[in-house]
C-alpha cells in the first residue's frame, strides 16, 4: 500500500482487504480462469478489492501454487480495455509507471501527454522507485531513453524532474521567495526573449510550499498569475509541461480531476489516460480527486465513468472510484470547504478586477475628433483609424470626443459612424461609443422588440450588473424610450421569470458582507422545500438569490452543500426548467465567479458552426473596462486556448481587428 505520512489521513479509495489470504485468492483466480471462458466478474471483484501490496502477494503465491505467471494468464484470458486495466492493477505502481513511459517513447512518435502527466506529478520517492523499476524491467536507463526521444527545453525539464531532488523544506525563506519572483519576472516578462533555464531551475527544484508562496507573490508583483506568464513566454510541449508542474504544485488532486474530466468529455474516451489515473491514484488521493471533481464539474466522477464506459471495464473502474458522490450522504463534508475556497479565490474581494481598455495617456479630444472626421470624409472610409481611436480610449474619453466632434463640425459623430461603417464592425464601434448604461438599455430594448423575446440577453444583463449599474440602466431606459424598464419587462415576460427579472431590475440587492447565522437560515429555507413543489421552490430561491449580497450568497452556497450534499447549481438544474432555471443558474454562476461566467458566454458564442456575433459584441463591449483581463485568464484556464486565438479563428476583417484591440493581448 502507498506510504502515508505520519499523522496524515488515508485518502485512497482502495484499502487492504481484511482477513486477507493470498493462497485463497490465488486459488479463486485460478478457478475463475480454468476451463472454457473466464469468470470476469469474480476476477474484477477480487482484484479491485485488494491493495497493490496484497496483489503482489497473490502473484507470488499463484506462481508457487501453479508454476504459472498470473499476469500472463490474465492477459491470455482477458481482452481490450478491461485486460489493460486489470493487468495494470496487478503491477507494482512503480512498474506500472515504467510500463506507461516505455509505451510512450516506443515506436514511431512520442506520447508527450503521458510523459508530462507522470513526471510532473510524482514525488521524489515515487520518481526514485520509477527509475529503479524501469532499469529492472527493461535493463535500460530511463534518463538516457528520455534524452534519446525528446529534445530542447522540454527534454531538460523532464531530466530535472526525473532526478527526484525537489526540496522538501517546510520552512520557507521570505527573502528567497522574493528573489525567485524577481528572477522569474526578469527571465520572462522583462526580458527580450525568455531565459528558460531560470524557469526550469526554480520550478524543477524548489519545494511545493515555497513555490505556492512564489506564485502568490508573483501575482501581487506582476498583476499576472504565473500561468499567464508561462503561456506568454513558453510554447509547445515545454509550455504544457511547465503548466502541468504548476498545477501539481497548486493541487495534485485538482490536476488529476481535470485530466479525468478531459479524458471523458466530448465524443470518445481517452481510455489509456482514464486507466492510468484510476490505477495510480486509487491508493493515494482518489477521495480528494472525487471531491474536487464533484465540486468543479457539478457531477460525480462515478456518474461520469458510469455514463462513458461499459461492461466489466466500467464495473472495475467504478470499484476503483469507490463511491458515487451524487448519492445522498455520499458527498464528502470536506467538499463544502473546497467549494468555498474555490469560489473565494475568484471573489472580487480577493482578486482585483481589471479591464483591458483604460484612459489613453496624453488624451486630446480635439485631435481625435479631427482624425475621425478625416477618416470618414470623402470617398471611402479609413476603418483602421476609426478602430484604433475608438478601441484605445476609455468610455469617458469617447463621450468627450462626441461632444468635441459636434462642437467643431456641427455633426453627430454617431450618425456619421452609422453612415460610414456597417454590419458587425458598426455594432461594435457604435456600442463602444455609447455610455455603458445606455448601451445596456438598448440591448434590453432590442431583446424585447418584435416577435419573440431574447430571454438570454435579459438574463445576462440583469443577472450580472451591480446595483449602481442597474439603477443607471433604469434611468437610461426611461430617458431613451420614455417607458420604465419594469413596465417593459412586465409586458414582455410572464410568470416566475417575470418576477425574477423585475426583482433584479430594482437594483436593491443587499450590499456588504456575509451573515453566518442568516446564511444558515437561508440555506435551510431552500433545502426544506419539498422536491416537486416547483412554485414554492422558485419563490424561495428568488427571495434569497435576487436580494442577498454576493459575499453572503457564497456563504449560503457553502451551507447548502453541508445540509444537502449538493451544490445549489446542481439542484436548480435538476428541479427547475426553462427561463427560470437559466436565470437562477446565471445568478449563481455570477456569484461564484463572474469573469468565468462571461468566459463561458464568449466561448459558446464562438463554438461550433457559426458565430453568435451579438453576444460576442455585447460581452466584449460591456466588460472591456471592467474585468475583460480576468475573463481572458478564466478563458484560457478552462478552454486551453486564449481568447485572442478564439477570436482570430472565428472572426475576420475589421470586426476581428476591433475585437482583438479590445481583447488587449495574447495570453
Amino acid at each position: 500500500m502507498a506510504k502515508i505520512a505520519q499523522g496524515a489521513m488515508y485518502r485512497g479509495s482502495v484499502h487492504d482487504f481484511p482477513e486477507f489470504d493470498a493462497n485463497q485468492d490465488a486459488e479463486a483466480l485460478y478457478t475463475a480462469m480454468k476451463g472454457f471462458g473466464s469468470d470476469k466478474e469474480s476476477i474484477l471483484e477480487l482484484i479491485t478489492s485488494r491493495s497493490n501490496k496484497q496483489r503482489q502477494e497473490i502473484c507470488q503465491n499463484y506462481k508457487s501454487l501453479y508454476g504459472k505467471d498470473l499476469i500472463e494468464d490474465l492477459k491470455y484470458e482477458l481482452t481490450g480495455k478491461f485486460e489493460r486495466l486489470i493487468v495494470n492493477l496487478m503491477r507494482p505502481l512503480a512498474y506500472c509507471d515504467a510500463k506507461e513511459i516505455k509505451d510512450a517513447i516506443s515506436g514511431v512518435g512520442t506520447d508527450e501527454k503521458c510523459l508530462i502527466e507522470i513526471l510532473a506529478s510524482r514525488t521524489n520517492e515515487q520518481m526514485h522507485q520509477l527509475v529503479a523499476a524501469y532499469k529492472d524491467a527493461y535493463e535500460r536507463d530511463l534518463e538516457s531513453d528520455i534524452i534519446g526521444d525528446t529534445s530542447g527545453h522540454f527534454q531538460k525539464m523532464l531530466v530535472v524532474l526525473l532526478q527526484g531532488t525537489r526540496e522538501n523544506d517546510d520552512v520557507v525563506s521570505e527573502d528567497l521567495v522574493q528573489q525567485d519572483v524577481q528572477d522569474l519576472y526578469e527571465a520572462g516578462e522583462l526580458k527580450w526573449g525568455t531565459d528558460e533555464a531560470q524557469f526550469i531551475y526554480i520550478l524543477g527544484n524548489r519545494s511545493k510550499q515555497h513555490l505556492r508562496l512564489v506564485f502568490d507573490e508573483y501575482l501581487k508583483t506582476t498583476g499576472k498569475p504565473i500561468e499567464a506568464s508561462i503561456r506568454g513566454e513558453l510554447s509547445g510541449d515545454f509550455e504544457k509541461l511547465m503548466l502541468a508542474v504548476v498545477k501539481c504544485i497548486r493541487s495534485t488532486p485538482e490536476y488529476f480531476a481535470e485530466r479525468l474530466f478531459k479524458a471523458m468529455k466530448g465524443l470518445g474516451t481517452r481510455d489509456n489516460t482514464l486507466i492510468r489515473i484510476m490505477v495510480s491514484r486509487s491508493e493515494l488521493d482518489m477521495l480528494d480527486i472525487r471531491e474536487i471533481f464533484r465540486t468543479k464539474y457539478e457531477k460525480s466522477l462515478y456518474s461520469m465513468i458510469k455514463n462513458d464506459t461499459s461492461g466489466e471495464y466500467k464495473k472495475a473502474l467504478l470499484k476503483l472510484c469507490g463511491g458515487d458522490d451524487d448519492a445522498a450522504g455520499q458527498f464528502f463534508p470536506e467538499a463544502a470547504q473546497v467549494a468555498y475556497q474555490m469560489w473565494e479565490l475568484s471573489a472580487v474581494s480577493r482578486v482585483e478586477l481589471k479591464g483591458t481598455v483604460c484612459a489613453a495617456n496624453d488624451f486630446n479630444p480635439d485631435a481625435d475628433a479631427k482624425a475621425l472626421r478625416k477618416a470618414m470624409k470623402g470617398i471611402g472610409t479609413d476603418e483602421a483609424t476609426i478602430i484604433d481611436i475608438v478601441t484605445h480610449r476609455s468610455n469617458a474619453q469617447r463621450q468627450q470626443i462626441r461632444q468635441t466632434f459636434k462642437s467643431h463640425f456641427g455633426r453627430d459623430l454617431m450618425a456619421d459612424l452609422k453612415s460610414e461603417i456597417s454590419g458587425d464592425p458598426a455594432r461594435l464601434i457604435l456600442g463602444l461609443m455609447m455610455p455603458p448604461a445606455h448601451y445596456d438599455a438598448k440591448q434590453l430594448k432590442k431583446a424585447m422588440e418584435g416577435a419573440g423575446t431574447d430571454e438570454k440577453t435579459l438574463i445576462e444583463i440583469l443577472a450580472t450588473r451591480t446595483n449602481a449599474e442597474i439603477r443607471a440602466i433604469n434611468e437610461a431606459y426611461k430617458e431613451d424610450y420614455h417607458k420604465s424598464l419594469e413596465d417593459a419587462l412586465s409586458s414582455d415576460t410572464s410568470g416566475h421569470f417575470r418576477r425574477i427579472l423585475i426583482s433584479l431590475a430594482t437594483g436593491n440587492r443587499e450590499e456588504g458582507g456575509e451573515n453566518r447565522d442568516q446564511a444558515q437560515e437561508d440555506a435551510q429555507e431552500i433545502a426544506d422545500t419539498p422536491s416537486g413543489d416547483k412554485t414554492s421552490l422558485e419563490t424561495r430561491f428568488m427571495t434569497v438569490l435576487c436580494t442577498r449580497s454576493y459575499p453572503h450568497l457564497r456563504r449560503v452556497f457553502q451551507e447548502f452543500i453541508k445540509k444537502t450534499n449538493y451544490d445549489i447549481e446542481h439542484v436548480i438544474k435538476k428541479e427547475m426548467s426553462g427561463d427560470v432555471k437559466d436565470a437562477f443558474v446565471a445568478i449563481v454562476q455570477s456569484v461564484k465567479n463572474k469573469p468565468l461566467f462571461f468566459a463561458d458566454k464568449l466561448y459558446k458564442s464562438m463554438k461550433g458552426a457559426g458565430t453568435d456575433e451579438k453576444t460576442l459584441t455585447r460581452v466584449m463591449v460591456s466588460r472591456s473596462e471592467i474585468d475583460l483581463l480576468n475573463i481572458r485568464r478564466e478563458f484560457i484556464e478552462k478552454y486551453d486556448k486564449s481568447l485572442h486565438q478564439a477570436i482570430e479563428g472565428d472572426t475576420s476583417g475589421d470586426f476581428m481587428k476591433a475585437l482583438l484591440a479590445l481583447c488587449g493581448g495574447e495570453d
